[in-house]
C-alpha cells in the first residue's frame, strides 16, 4: 500500500534516487556541528550532567549507525532509494526502528548540542529532525514500490526513527 496521503504524495524525489536530499541532509548536518562554536561551556555539575547525557547520546547514535550499516551489508547507500530490488531488512536494530541511520544521526546531533551547550544547535536539530522524518516518508515511498514485503514491515515496525519514541 502506497502512502496516498496529501503529505506523501507532495514529497518531492529531488534527483533520480534523492540525491537533493542527501545534500541538504550535509548541509543541516554540518550546522549542527558548526553550532559547537557558537555555544557556551558547562559548568560544575551542569557540565558532569550534561557530559554524561551528551555522550550517551553521541555513543547510542553511534551504536545506531554501525549496527543499521552492518546490517543493510551491500544495500547501504547515502541515498534514499534503494540500488535495487531486495529482500527488506528487519532484523538487528531494524526490529525495533525502520530508519535506525537516520535516529542514529539524530541521537548524535542531539549529544553533540548537548555537550556544546548551544541553543543554535538544538534549533538545527530540531529542523534536522523534522527533515529526515519528511526524508524517511520520501524514502518509504521508493521502498513499498521495489522490495516486496516492506509494506508488512512497515505496519509492524512502528517506530520510524528512535526506538520505543518515534
Amino acid at each position: 500500500m502506497k502512502d496516498t496521503s496529501a503529505r506523501g504524495r507532495s514529497l518531492p524525489a529531488l534527483g533520480k534516487r534523492g540525491e537533493g536530499w542527501v545534500l541538504l541532509q550535509v548541509v543541516l548536518i554540518a550546522a549542527v556541528f558548526l553550532s559547537a562554536l557558537s555555544g557556551h561551556r558547562w559548568s560544575g555539575t551542569a557540565q558532569v550532567v550534561a557530559y554524561a547525557c551528551g555522550g550517551t547520546l553521541l555513543a547510542l547514535g553511534l551504536w545506531m549507525l554501525i549496527a543499521a550499516g552492518a546490517k543493510l551489508g551491500k544495500a547501504l547507500t547515502p541515498l534514499p532509494a534503494p540500488k535495487r530490488e531486495g529482500d527488506v531488512v528487519s532484523s538487528g536494530v531494524y526490529r525495533l526502528v525502520r530508519h535506525p541511520m537516520y535516529g542514529g544521526g539524530l541521537l548524535i546531533a542531539l549529544g553533540w548540542t548537548i555537550l556544546f551547550a548551544t541553543v543554535l544547535g538544538l534549533v538545527f536539530t530540531i529542523v534536522l529532525t523534522v527533515f529526515l522524518d519528511l526524508k524517511s516518508r520520501r524514502e518509504e515511498l521508493w521502498l513499498v514500490d521495489k522490495l516486496r514485503g516492506y509494506e508488512a514491515y512497515r505496519r509492524a515496525t512502528t517506530h520510524r526513527l528512535v526506538p520505543f519514541i518515534y
